[in-house]
């Protein structure tokens, strides 16, 4: 699996899904088992962080208002 730049978080949020989906189905091999967690991980992450970011700055708006 080719690692894509992330760009938007429901680009990521669409390919978290499409792993999860691949991972519960039991479509991935023994060999792809390890790429796709690490992914996964690394789309959480994108993820979490982007909801922070946008929750501080609605924070700040809301300070600023």
């Amino acid at each position: 699996m080719a690692k894509k730049k992330l760009s938007s978080y429901n680009e990521a949020y669409e390919e978290l899904q499409t792993i999860s989906a691949k991972l519960e189905s039991g479509e991935a091999d023994i060999d792809q088992l390890t790429v796709l967690v690490k992914r996964a991980k690394e789309l959480v992450k994108f993820c979490q962080d982007k909801l922070r970011a946008t929750e501080s700055e609605l924070s700040e708006t809301e300070k600023s208002s």
